[in-house]
């Protein structure tokens, strides 16, 4: 299953997903994420809790949806509300959508705990959706019935 995680900026939440759900799918899924106005940079502290995590960091970055032009996911994710209200480009036009908001840790970092904190909590809030993906991918589901599924995941695990 090929999955595009937008967030506006494409520097920490989506980044964290494409990460993670790259590691732990180790090849079941393909995660992808970009921004529809990109920063540049991931954030640094993204890349210090991945570290942390254990979670591999290399060939993050902070890059725009055009380049997913071609790409053909099965499933759009948003996880910020700002890139929900958003227009998805045309070209998203088959791909399911949904949106699984998380609050942004770059935000809640008013000092190393929170920071840490808020890293964690998010990392942990990936990791179970997912073991949950995973899971939903071995039932085979199609259309209408996977995307009921993957709506009801971020219900099931938040």
């Amino acid at each position: 299953m090929k999955l595009l995680f937008i967030c506006t900026h494409n520097r920490c939440r989506s980044i964290l997903s494409e990460a993670i759900t790259n590691h732990l799918g180790a090849g079941r899924l393909q995660a992808y994420s970009a921004g529809s106005a990109p920063a540049g940079e991931v954030h640094p502290l993204t890349l210090k809790y991945l570290i942390e995590a254990n979670i591999p960091i290399t060939g993050l970055k902070s890059e725009s949806w055009d380049v997913y032009a071609d790409l053909n996911p099965d499933a759009v994710i948003t996880l910020c509300d700002s890139a929900a209200a958003e227009s998805c480009p045309l070209w998203m036009g088959q791909s399911l959508k949904l949106h699984w908001g998380l609050a942004d840790p770059s935000k809640l970092a008013v000092d190393e705990n929170a920071a840490r904190q808020a890293f964690n909590q998010c990392i942990a809030q990936i990791t179970a959706r997912t073991e949950a993906l995973l899971h939903l991918q071995e039932q085979h589901l199609q259309g209408d019935a996977l995307q009921l599924a993957l709506k009801n995941l971020v219900v099931q695990v938040a």
